[in-house]
C-alpha cells in the first residue's frame, strides 16, 4: 500500500478524558472559566455570565472520537469563551438517559444538550416536566415539538456526498463500502450520501463504482456504537469483497475498520463527524478524507445565543455546506487530482440546488 502524504487537515480536535456519574454527575467548571475571557472571545461576550449549560452523553461516551466528544468540545469551548459554568453526565447505556438528565436538571442548568437521536425520548420526557429549563437535542427533533426543545440538525448527507465521489473516483478494485452503528436516520443519512456521490460519480464519467453496505433502504449495521472488534468484523467483510476503501458511521466502532485495513495491508478508510487524522493520527496514512459534522461549533452557537443574547427558540439549527455546519476535510495526496479538483464544483451545485444529494 503506498504511503500517502495528508495535505492537511482543516478541524482541530483534541484529545479528552473526562469521566462524570451517571447517578450524580460532578460539576466540570474550571478555573478558566472565572476569569477574563480569552482573546479569541467575542466583543459581544461577557467575562463572566451566569449560566449553566450541561451536556448528556449517549452511550459512546465523551472520548469517542466522534460526535459526542466533538459535542464536549463544543460545551468546553463555551465555557472558556463566554464564562459560563458547565456540567455533564456521561451514559454507559440507555437506561443512564433519564436519570442523567434529571441529575443535570436537579443541578440548575439553564440548558441542557443531550447528544443523540437515541436520547430523544428521555429529552422530550424531561421537557415536558421542566418547562423552565430549555433543552437542546443533537441530531433529533422531538415530536410533538416542544417551545423549550431546539433541535441541532445536519444535512450530513451533502458531505457524505462528496465523500462517495471522491471514493468512487479514487478505488482501484471498483468496489467501495461503508456500514452503520445502528440503523437510526442519523447514520443512514451518511450512508445515502455517501451512496449518491458513487452514483453520481458513475452517471458523470461512465464508471461502474459498486457501494457494498447500504443500498438505499438495507444495509451492513454492527448493532453498536461501542464494540470496536464488531467494526473490524465488518471492516474485513467488506475488504474481503474488494472494497479498497470503506467509510463506517459507527461512532469508536469505526475504529475495527481502520485495523482491518491496516491488517489488510492495503485499502484506504473515511472517517465521519470528525477529522480523523486528528483524532486517530497513528492512521494518518490510511485515511482518505472525513466527512465533517461541525457538532462542537453548533453547539458553541446556541449556547451563546442563549447565554449572552438571550435568545433561546426552539426554531431548529441546521448545519450545512452553505454554513459550514458540515463539510470535508483535507483529501490525502492519494485523491487523483481531476477527483479533488472537482469537489469544489460539486460543492457548489449541492449549494444552489442544482445537484441533488438524493439517492436514485
Amino acid at each position: 500500500m503506498k504511503n500517502a502524504i495528508r495535505i492537511g487537515a482543516v478541524v482541530a480536535a483534541s484529545a479528552l478524558a473526562l469521566a462524570a456519574c451517571s447517578s450524580a454527575p460532578e460539576e466540570t467548571t474550571s478555573p478558566e472559566s472565572t476569569g477574563a475571557a480569552t482573546s479569541e472571545t467575542s466583543e459581544s461576550a461577557m467575562a463572566s455570565v451566569d449560566y449553566k449549560a450541561c451536556m448528556v452523553s449517549d452511550a459512546g461516551g465523551f472520548d469517542d472520537k466522534s460526535f459526542n466528544q466533538s459535542g464536549y468540545e463544543g460545551l468546553e469551548r463555551a465555557e472558556s469563551e463566554l464564562g459560563i459554568e458547565i456540567n455533564t453526565a456521561e451514559s454507559k447505556d440507555e437506561n443512564d438517559f433519564g436519570p442523567n438528565i434529571d441529575a443535570m436538571v436537579a443541578d440548575g442548568c439553564d440548558m441542557i444538550i443531550t447528544v443523540g437521536f437515541l436520547l430523544a425520548d428521555a429529552t422530550a420526557t424531561a421537557a415536558a416536566a421542566n418547562p423552565d429549563v430549555n433543552f437542546a437535542l443533537i441530531d433529533s427533533t422531538v415530536d410533538p415539538a416542544a417551545d423549550n426543545v431546539k433541535p441541532i440538525l445536519f444535512e450530513t448527507d451533502q458531505a457524505a456526498f462528496l465523500a462517495g465521489y471522491v471514493a468512487a473516483g479514487t478505488s482501484e478494485s471498483g468496489t467501495i463500502g461503508t456500514f452503520g452503528g445502528v440503523n437510526i436516520p442519523p447514520v443512514t443519512i451518511f450512508m445515502n450520501g455517501y451512496l449518491a456521490g458513487a452514483n453520481y460519480f458513475n452517471e458523470e464519467t461512465g464508471g461502474d463504482v459498486k457501494v457494498l453496505g447500504w443500498d438505499g433502504e438495507t444495509g451492513s449495521f454492527t448493532d453498536t456504537f461501542d464494540d470496536v472488534t464488531k467494526g473490524q468484523t465488518a471492516a474485513k467483510g467488506e475488504l474481503d469483497q474488494g472494497a479498497d476503501i470503506i467509510m463506517p458511521v459507527a461512532g469508536p466502532v469505526g475504529g475495527g475498520a481502520q485495523v482491518a485495513i491496516q491488517d489488510n495491508g492495503s485499502g484506504w478508510f473515511i472517517g465521519v463527524d470528525q477529522d480523523w487524522t486528528k483524532t486517530t493520527p497513528d492512521y494518518t496514512d490510511i485515511i482518505l478524507t472525513s466527512v465533517l459534522k461541525n457538532i462542537g461549533n453548533a453547539v458553541f452557537d446556541v449556547i451563546q445565543a442563549a447565554s449572552v443574547d438571550g435568545s433561546f427558540d426552539s426554531t431548529p439549527y441546521e448545519g450545512t455546506l452553505e454554513n459550514d455546519g458540515v463539510g470535508l476535510a483535507e483529501l490525502n495526496a492519494a485523491v487523483p487530482a481531476d477527483v479533488a479538483g472537482a469537489v469544489d464544483g460539486l460543492k457548489a451545485g449541492i449549494i444552489d440546488g442544482s445537484i441533488s444529494v438524493a439517492v436514485n
